[in-house]
């Protein structure tokens, strides 16, 4: 397995070079100048020269994504255009909140969706299941910023049970810490939530009617074995697979949650970049966006062999 996954790490470099080369060229090649953000609208074209050369943003496009490579080799990303602080700085700074919305998320997901799953699929045609797949299209159905916004209504305004908006980091206490990541990990979560309970529901339908869980009836084990040892272990390779994903995909797409609960995470800070044209910003924060993707996806696959013993990895 070690070898495997060593390989596994050698194949993301091409990767994550032609990710890199795509978000350059993407950048520069469309509308919006960093200089004209910097200087406001009465600088002058004198002034916009400046800029830019002091930015190096007048050299060649080869030159500056070669220089920007090579800085990336040595561990720098460079610094931001308009704030000149490192970024690796600002993301470090901002990237709590997300890692904590996304994980408070992803429990939420876990503990509702993979029983509901597992009920709609033991109740198949049944109340529960017909529950269990209109809740799921619901949360299809209505964005997150919606729920969020409803959240907020029913819970933070006319309950007062939770804050409106705002975020306490854990180290100023596991209570404060919660009370204000509840709603939006649950607002957040409702998307995941209906795209697992589908995914183990379909799974668990599958596995239901191998002769296995038959067999392990038949042998007078009781529903609840039957059910989450025998069958939900073997049904988990296609929900891990989405599971896992979902996490990556919270990474990169908290921004609506953060707006609605006026979190200070990674989401605000890419639409601040986005806003300001700052390069450097916004490649370094979409770089380790995508080598979180190639992580996850990678303990997704070593997990497989947790699940189903037959699974080797050579």
């Amino acid at each position: 397995m070690a070898s495997y996954f060593l390989r596994r790490l050698l194949m993301a470099i091409p990767v994550m070079f032609f990710v890199a080369l795509f978000v350059f060229l993407l950048l520069r090649l469309t509308p919006g100048d960093p200089a004209q953000a910097i200087a406001g609208d009465q600088a002058t074209p004198a002034q916009l020269a400046a800029i830019r050369e002091n930015l190096g943003l007048d050299k060649p496009l080869t030159s500056q994504f070669v220089a920007w490579i090579g800085a990336m080799a040595g561990g720098d990303f460079g610094h931001s255009l308009i704030s000149q602080r490192p970024v690796l700085e600002m993301i470090g700074q901002r990237i709590g909140p997300t890692l904590a919305l996304a994980v408070m998320a992803m429990i939420f997901t876990v503990v509702i969706s993979l029983p509901l799953g597992v009920l709609a699929a033991w109740r198949h045609g049944g109340l529960v299941d017909r529950f269990v797949m209109a809740l799921s299209v619901v949360g299809f159905s209505v964005p997150i910023f919606v729920i969020g916004y409803v959240l907020i209504a029913v819970f933070a305004v006319d309950l007062k049970w939770f804050p409106v908006q705002g975020y306490k980091p854990l180290s100023e206490g596991f209570g404060p810490f919660l009370h204000r990541i509840l709603l939006p990990g649950l607002a957040l979560s409702s998307f995941y939530i209906a795209l697992v309970s589908r995914m183990t529901r379909a799974s668990m339908l599958e596995v239901l009617r191998e002769d296995y869980v038959r067999t392990a009836r038949a042998k007078g084990l009781g529903e609840r074995v039957v059910l989450f040892r025998h069958a939900l272990r073997n049904a988990a390779i296609p929900i891990l697979t989405v599971v896992g994903t979902g996490f990556a995909m919270m990474i990169s797409g908290v921004v609506v949650t953060e707006t609605v609960f006026n979190i200070p995470g990674l989401g605000r800070l890419v639409v601040d970049g986005v806003l300001a044209r700052d390069y450097p910003l916004i490649q370094a924060i979409i770089l380790l966006t995508a080598g979180t993707y190639v992580l996850i996806n990678l303990l997704i696959d070593l997990s497989y062999a947790l699940s189903d013993p037959r699974i080797r990895y050579q």
